[in-house]
């Protein structure tokens, strides 16, 4: 059985999943929440494991296209590193700055960044999702995120 980039790659998400689902059953129990916090991470852990070894197993063979298709022209690298420095930040000042805030700033900056140019859609968009996501989170959820320089 070769050992093809689908196969390599499915063996470092594999390990990855493996680590991140033996720390997401670390997670503490909070007794007085309706939805625990370790209900998303480990089903995300499990659903990276069974997504990992379906990769591992796949009968796609790759061509010389595909191969092609990895090198990526240095203009591209530099705006992924820069989408990637946007996201340092984000979690950075996330608990700082606050959920809403942080996430609005984020979302219009970096779909500009990315060449979205209707700017009045986009600040509605920036402002709208993070409210809207806060309201589930913290009212019909009950899972506190947090609020920064918010007094909400």
């Amino acid at each position: 059985m070769p050992l093809t980039i689908n196969r390599r790659i499915a063996l470092i998400l594999f390990v990855i999943a493996a680590i991140y689902l033996f720390l997401s059953f670390q997670l503490p129990n909070y007794p007085y929440a309706p939805v625990d916090a370790d209900v998303i991470p480990k089903g995300l852990g499990i659903l990276m494991i069974i997504l990992s070894v379906a990769l591992f197993f796949s009968k796609a063979i790759e061509t010389e296209a595909e191969k092609e298709k990895r090198n990526i022209p240095k203009k591209e690298l530099l705006v992924l590193l820069a989408v990637f420095a946007m996201i340092f930040l984000y979690i950075l000042l996330f608990e700082i700055i606050g959920f809403v805030i942080m996430t609005a700033i984020f979302i219009f900056f970096c779909s500009w960044f990315l060449g979205y140019t209707k700017w009045k859609s986009n600040i509605i968009v920036s402002i709208l999702f993070p409210l809207g996501m806060y309201v589930i989170f913290v009212f019909a959820l009950g899972i506190s995120l947090p609020k920064g320089i918010l007094p909400i």
